[in-house]
C-alpha cells in the first residue's frame, strides 16, 4: 500500500506566509493544479492523509470549529472533484507546548495509520517546509519538497539537508510519483 502525507497550507492550499494562518474557508484558496495533483495520486490509489499543525487555534487566532468549516469545506470541494483524503489530521498546539504531536515530532503519522488500520509498503511525505521534511525523516517516509510555499529555492544553501525529491508543486510531483511508483 503506497501512503502520501500532505502537509495542507503551501501544499493543497496557497500559503498565508510566515506570520498568518488560514483563518476561515474565505481564506482559503487551492493552489493551482493541486486538486488535479490529488486526483492522479487517488487514480493510482495512493491513500492521502493530511498531516498539519494549525497552532492559530492554540494561540487563539481562530476558532477549532473555524478549522472544522475550512476542513469540511475543502473536503466537500475534492470529493466532488473525485479527491478522496483518507484523513485530516491537525495538531493545534503552540510550538510552546511542547506536545507529542506537533511536526516534526511523527504521533500523528503514527495515529493516522492506526486509526485507518494502514500499513505501508511505502510512504511519501509532501510538505513545503523543512520541518515537514524533519518529519519525514524520522517517520522514515521519503522527503518531497515543494516550492509553492514557505520554502524557496534561494535558501538551499542553508538547508539542513537535501530532499529525495524537489518539485515545484503538487501537480508535478504527482506526475512523477505516479509515473515511478504508480
Amino acid at each position: 500500500m503506497k501512503v502520501v502525507f500532505l502537509d495542507r497550507d503551501g501544499v493543497i492550499n496557497k500559503y498565508p506566509g510566515d506570520n498568518d494562518y488560514v483563518k476561515s474557508w474565505k481564506e482559503f484558496e487551492f493552489i493551482p493544479g493541486s486538486i488535479e495533483g490529488l486526483r492522479k495520486l487517488c487514480s493510482y490509489d495512493f491513500r492521502l492523509i493530511v498531516i498539519s499543525n494549525q497552532a492559530g487555534v492554540g494561540k487563539r487566532i481562530f476558532s477549532k470549529e473555524n478549522l472544522d468549516i475550512i476542513t469540511k469545506k475543502m473536503l466537500s470541494v475534492l470529493k466532488k472533484k473525485d479527491v478522496y483524503i483518507d484523513g485530516v489530521y491537525y495538531c493545534t498546539h503552540r510550538k510552546e507546548d511542547n506536545c507529542f504531536c506537533r511536526k516534526p515530532k511523527i504521533a500523528l503519522l503514527h495515529r493516522a495509520l492506526s486509526d485507518l488500520k494502514i500499513k505501508p509498503n511505502i510512504s511519501f511525505f509532501i510538505g513545503d517546509s523543512f520541518v515537514d521534511m524533519e518529519t519525514a525523516r524520522k517517520f522514515g517516509a521519503k522527503t518531497i519538497l515543494l516550492l509553492s510555499g514557505k520554502e524557496k529555492i534561494s535558501n538551499r544553501p542553508h538547508w539542513k539537508f537535501e530532499p529525495e525529491y524537489i518539485f515545484d508543486n503538487l501537480l508535478v510531483a504527482s506526475h512523477y510519483l505516479c509515473e515511478h511508483f504508480g
